[in-house]
């Protein structure tokens, strides 16, 4: 077994970080996430058309590029690096990742090189307001009607959700509870009977909707009412992706700290030769490296589809969710008072390490599922 990285995928990684640092400097960041869609639509184009990226998991025979999840977390972590405003994980990764768990073939076949080509922005809409993130606490209601079914209920925390085409809607066939009669379902954004709302984001980098659904018709995905395993698998998939964008807003983290601390003087001397500065970076460095550690495995685990998935995912994101909050909290202390400045970009990460927390559920509830999966006793 061998955690380096190919040639290939190391010039693959300088590509993308020449490419990110081109397109999305601190103040085109600032611009995409404050304009009316949250991000850059030509940049979402030109990411799609000239490398890939959309596409960089997804099969050959989808339209994609047939890579695996050691190149998608290459593609997250220099996003995460750049705060990048995208719906890259939303479509990309939570939508792409549940049709190629939960649908059929042929369905796949119709959805994802649209979703590969950059063409159509999906959305995968499971959170329920006081729910979270389990698949078994969803109440949205997915009545059949002939060959489809009729969604009623309310989705909230649905990532670009107010941008997408199209909407995989988690709900449940009427008179089932927990896990059973689950059921993945496709629905335009246009269709009736579907209103999205733009939440208030901690993050402005990352837009997030509120959709309620009113007797909206939809497309069952998959085998009606069986949808629970490949939901699990998605979220587990998910969660280690996010742990990419986490190791590289937390990586970015640290180098603004240490830049600054080598160049911001007091007492006739770089504030980075007192010990105390030098306390905080290497603790910083620390649960970096940790990280890195936890999330490269969980890639590896992902990329070769092992059955240590599930306990993967819930250490490296748990693992990675506190060092970035702790790498974005510290890059604020050292900067001083200009870190706690609008003008300065530690805040942003420290929202994005804030909500990267609690997207998918926060550190210790995945502590607590990594207990249970190692049957740790309480």
């Amino acid at each position: 077994m061998d955690f380096a990285f190919s040639e290939e995928q190391d010039e693959f990684r300088e590509m993308l970080r020449r490419f990110f640092e081109e397109k999305a400097s601190s103040a085109e960041v600032r611009r995409m996430a404050g304009s009316a869609e949250g991000f850059d639509r030509s940049l979402w184009r030109q990411m799609a058309e000239e490398l890939g990226l959309q596409g960089v998991h997804v099969p050959e025979r989808f339209g994609g590029q047939g890579a695996g999840f050691l190149e998608l977390g290459i593609v997250l972590e220099e996003m995460g690096r750049v705060l990048l405003p995208s719906p890259f994980f939303g479509s990309s990764v939570l939508a792409t990742c549940a049709l190629r768990n939960g649908a059929a073939e042929e369905q796949q076949a119709q959805l994802l090189p649209r979703l590969a080509s950059g063409e159509a922005i999906a959305s995968l809409a499971l959170a329920e307001a006081g729910r979270g993130w389990s698949p078994a606490a969803v109440h949205l209601e997915a009545a059949p009607e002939g060959d489809q079914v009729r969604l009623s209920g309310a989705k909230t925390l649905v990532l670009d959700g107010q941008v997408a085409d199209e909407l995989l809607v988690v709900g449940r066939l009427p008179g089932t509870e927990g896990e059973d009669g689950l059921s993945l379902c496709l629905v335009s954004a246009e269709a009736g009977g579907v209103k999205a709302s733009a939440l208030e984001p901690l993050d402005a980098t990352r837009r997030l909707a509120e959709i309620e659904f009113d007797g909206a018709r939809a497309q069952l995905l998959g085998v009606p009412g069986e949808a629970a395993a490949p939901l699990a698998r998605t979220l587990a998939q998910a969660s280690v992706a996010l742990t990419a964008e986490m190791v590289g807003g937390a990586a970015r983290c640290l180098d603004m700290a240490v830049e600054y601390a080598k160049v911001r003087v007091q007492f006739a001397r770089p504030i980075g030769t007192f010990q105390a500065i030098k306390h905080k970076a290497a603790e910083v460095l620390l649960d970096l490296e940790l990280s890195r550690a936890a999330a490269y495995w969980a890639w590896w685990v992902a990329d070769e589809d092992r059955d240590e998935l599930f306990v993967a995912a819930h250490l490296a994101k748990a693992t990675c969710a506190d060092g970035y909050r702790h790498a974005a909290a510290e890059c604020i202390q050292i900067h001083g008072g200009i870190g706690f400045t609008w003008e300065h970009d530690a805040h942003l990460y420290f929202k994005r390490a804030t909500a990267d927390d609690m997207l998918l559920g926060d550190a210790n509830e995945h502590r607590s599922r990594l207990a249970t999966a190692l049957d740790v006793p309480g």
